[in-house]
């Protein structure tokens, strides 16, 4: 099966105003690859519609992933398919602790319709295990665990969390939305370093890397980046075009993009 996902003509609308105007992107099983672009191109957008946020209606398009159009399916279903989504900001929800939260979302996945959940629940021994191997593997101490999930927690902490999330759930495509939003040279750097662990523990994993900047990518190396403006995809290189965009900015592609429409 293939397990690319492949985004056709999206077309998305926030509160009656179109943002997407005809995504076509396809991110590669095993690549990574990274959507740039200035504030206001659509980047979250695209995000919020792969996740099934209510609030962002699709007029037209499709969005496939392993045989199925993902815009027919619930959030959670889309999550059990095997999408990961990584947003800007989580929420804290106190009283439930990170490793309560970290089971409950693994139980979730592993459910079965029609299926007793007692029966199709990790076992207690078996999560603890994987927890505690998960933790080594980004460099996190125990007691993290035990936190109540994001009360209280850095920026810094609060992605660590999402990235300690993606390495459990072990998912086939991970989309993440400015993951690099807040955090300071040494908290990027462990998230980058994070994910570059879960991607060697699983390279058949595709990655869709959503950034304002290069910077992030100075740490994870993208197979291709993608620039978003004005909710299109307007160009397509390799790494060096992250480069380039940070050299430039964004105002060369704009001009090239409305010399090319007059």
């Amino acid at each position: 099966m293939n397990n690319d996902l492949v985004i056709k003509n999206l077309h998305v609308e926030v509160d009656g105003q179109e943002i997407l105007k005809g995504i076509d992107l396809t991110v590669e099983q095993g690549k990574i690859h990274a959507i740039m672009g200035p504030n206001g191109s659509g980047k979250s957008t695209l995000a919020y519609t792969l996740a099934g946020h209510p609030r962002y209606e699709v007029t037209e398009g499709e969005v496939w992933y392993k045989g199925q159009n993902v815009l027919d399916l619930e959030p959670d279903e889309r999550a059990r398919l095997g999408l990961f989504l990584a947003f800007q900001y989580p929420v804290a929800v106190a009283g439930v602790s990170v490793a309560n939260f970290l089971r409950a979302a693994i139980n979730a996945h592993r459910a079965e319709e029609g299926v007793d959940p007692r029966k199709t629940a990790i076992p207690v021994a078996e999560f603890r295990k994987k927890l505690r191997e998960r933790l080594q593997l980004l460099n996190m101490d125990e007691s993290f665990a035990r936190r109540y999930l994001n009360e209280g927690f850095s920026g810094g902490e609060k992605k660590r969390l999402e990235i300690l999330q993606m390495a459990m759930l072990e998912p086939s495509m991970a989309v993440m939305d400015e993951t690099d939003s807040g955090l300071d040279i040494d908290a990027l750097r462990i998230v980058a370093n994070g994910i570059n662990s879960i991607k060697e523990q699983r390279p058949e994993m595709g990655i869709l890397l959503i950034t304002h900047y290069q910077r992030l990518l100075n740490y994870i190396k993208p197979d291709v980046v993608h620039v978003l403006m004005d909710g299109r995809i307007v160009r397509e290189g390799g790494p060096e075009l992250a480069l380039e965009l940070e050299e430039k900015g964004y105002d060369w592609i704009r001009e090239e993009v409305i010399g090319h429409a007059s």
